[in-house]
């Protein structure tokens, strides 16, 4: 995703800089730790190949992954909506209905509600 910024800037008519090298990569699985809270890295991709969600206690932040009601962009470089369905079914939705869900735009919701509600998965 780093490596295709540039591109991606000119898209949307923007000059972008090359952006630097990352200090750390993350792994689906890692976990990292803020103060006394844990955040646990899981690799969603979809959206984008290297998307991910993470989980702090009974909250998960999903990006453009997952929206209250639907989902994000497949259309763009590196998208792929058969790969955004499947990170949501296998990674997401085995997390517990309450879990809360903070996604990149729009409001939150829940894992339960979008299991019941999201027009993508009913």
């Amino acid at each position: 995703l780093i490596k295709s910024l540039p591109a991606q800037g000119m898209i949307f008519g923007l000059g972008v800089s090359p952006a630097p090298a990352p200090d750390v990569e993350f792994k689906d699985g890692d976990e990292v730790e803020f103060g006394s809270l844990k955040a646990k890295i899981i690799h969603t991709p979809g959206h984008s190949p290297g998307s991910v969600s993470v989980k702090v206690e009974n909250h998960l932040f999903t990006g453009d992954l997952l929206f209250a009601g639907s989902i994000g962009r497949t259309d763009l470089k590196g998208g792929d909506y058969d790969t955004l369905i499947r990170s949501v079914k296998n990674k997401v939705f085995t997390l517990p209905e309450e879990t809360v869900v903070h996604p990149g735009h729009g409001p939150d919701t829940s894992i339960g509600r979008e299991k019941r509600l999201n027009p993508f998965f009913r």
